[in-house]
């Protein structure tokens, strides 16, 4: 493709850009195909000849857009929001087109120098203490993964890399059973196996139960095992729950345990003062993530994970292979050292450019709308006699299910999971589910980047006919 060639096709395809960002509410939300539908279309074999960007452009527009959920509708409920917005868009291109590999100072000086800065604003916008440094990571599941494994080499006195993990002197994980699958994942692949993850029971606003984590850390130590790493949650999965940081801090200082905090979506809301309280008890905090990539407009991926020491995370990763050593290691930070990749990718460009073309005021402003839009849309649901608020609306999820009178919860259950399935099904809106104390429960989401009050009452009368229809 010539340098013309590519100018006019770029061009095509920012209309297409285009025309997509302001049609997207003309889709079906989530993708109606069937399994295999998109691979039985696709050719067998690959193309022997060059072919065109036109015929690459119609496979895309007929094969592929009808197996795609459109994650950027505003009538997308599922989930937690994988954002994006304008700004992201643009600085992608920009490192599409750079195709910097931004694994060390030397590679890219500016990729390393802007994260570094990037982080900076973001520690200031959540408001957590400067002794915090932070790097980009790809997602909440990784910066996890890097928490648990420099707790479990803090626990080791760094010596779980050197003698595998048959030297893990048991070492225990705690977590609540509203917490992520990717805390179960991590301590899998860390060594430290899903058998010594324990689980601590919640309250009844489904937050961690400070005792319970205090008696089994103490049962924990009776027996000989040796707890390492606490996760707590700004904003469970399921149910949005906030775990209170001061009191389990504090049981973490006492017993010398590393504190994670799992804030991935949650942690946005952080850049609200009126929200600050959920960071009490930072001074226990030994690292913590957020994504802006689910709820701060940039898109994926893009991870914010902060240390209270990098110098605990650097030497968990480190490695000095001759052909990284560079003159500038010391002076500059080297981000393949902070994680798992080596190769990394420029992603404080997408950060740089949404915080700058937003503003503060302009990221709060819409933070701040899409939790009005969900307690606007909770009081809409307890105005209806046959509908149940299922869990406390903290940030923009709404928990709820469908309780006409004269059914036991069997049938609601298969009433409610019935009313989630015609919903996708139909296309104009897509919830997901959770249970919560067994209860089938429909989630709504309310953070996708342009959502608006008008977007969700037309979706509650949808959900609300719907219901009564079935």
């Amino acid at each position: 493709m010539t340098s013309d060639e590519f100018r006019k096709h770029a061009h095509e395809l920012v209309d297409w850009m285009a025309r997509y960002m302001d049609e997207v509410e003309k889709y079906p939300v989530k993708s109606t195909v069937k399994p295999g539908e998109i691979f039985s279309k696709l050719p067998d074999d690959p193309p022997v000849k060059p072919e065109s960007f036109e015929s690459f452009m119609k496979d895309m527009d007929e094969i592929i857009m009808p197996g795609i959920t459109h994650w950027q509708s505003p009538n997308f409920y599922a989930y937690f929001p994988a954002n994006t917005s304008a700004p992201s868009i643009l600085a992608e291109m920009i490192m599409a087109t750079l195709g910097a590999q931004c694994m060390i100072w030397e590679t890219s000086p500016s990729a390393a120098e802007l994260e570094e800065k990037m982080m900076i604003w973001l520690r200031d916008l959540i408001r957590l203490p400067k002794t915090f440094e932070g790097v980009i990571q790809d997602s909440a599941s990784t910066s996890t993964l890097a928490a648990i494994l420099t707790a479990r080499e803090k626990a080791t006195d760094f010596t779980a890399n050197d003698e595998g993990a048959a030297a893990l002197p048991g070492l225990r994980v705690y977590c609540s059973e509203q917490t992520h699958s990717s805390i179960e994942k991590a301590v899998k692949i860390s060594g430290i196996g899903r058998k010594n993850l324990v689980r601590i029971p919640v309250r009844k606003d489904f937050t961690m139960d400070v005792q319970k984590l205090r008696e089994a850390i103490e049962n924990d130590k009776k027996a000989g095992l040796k707890p390492c790493c606490v996760i707590a949650t700004i904003g469970t999965t399921g149910t949005t729950a906030i775990d209170p940081l001061k009191p389990i801090g504090r049981i973490c200082a006492e017993n010398g345990i590393w504190l994670h905090v799992d804030a991935a979506m949650g942690g946005t809301a952080l850049i609200l003062p009126e929200y600050q309280w959920m960071l009490d008890g930072r001074e226990f905090i030994d690292s913590i993530v957020f994504n802006p990539h689910k709820w701060m407009f940039t898109g994926f991926d893009c991870s914010a994970y902060f240390v209270k020491n990098p110098a605990y995370l650097i030497k968990t990763f480190e490695v000095h292979p001759e052909y990284l050593r560079t003159r500038t290691r010391g002076a500059v930070n080297d981000y393949r050292d902070w994680g798992v990749p080596l190769g990394r990718r420029f992603r404080a460009l997408k950060l740089w450019s949404v915080i700058r073309m937003y503003g503060v005021e302009g990221l709060r402003d819409k933070v701040r709308g899409h939790i009005r839009i969900a307690k606007r849309l909770a009081e809409m649901i307890m105005r209806e006699n046959d509908f149940q608020i299922l869990a406390p609306v903290t940030l923009n999820v709404v928990c709820f299910r469908y309780k006409p009178s004269g059914k036991d919860e069997e049938e609601l259950n298969r009433l409610n999971e019935t009313l989630n399935h015609w919903l996708n099904d139909e296309g104009k809106i897509y919830l997901t589910h959770t249970t919560v104390n067994g209860v089938y429960t429909l989630r709504m989401v309310t953070g996708q980047t342009n959502v608006t009050p008008e977007h969700v009452e037309l979706a509650w009368k949808l959900i609300v006919k719907t219901a009564r229809e079935l």
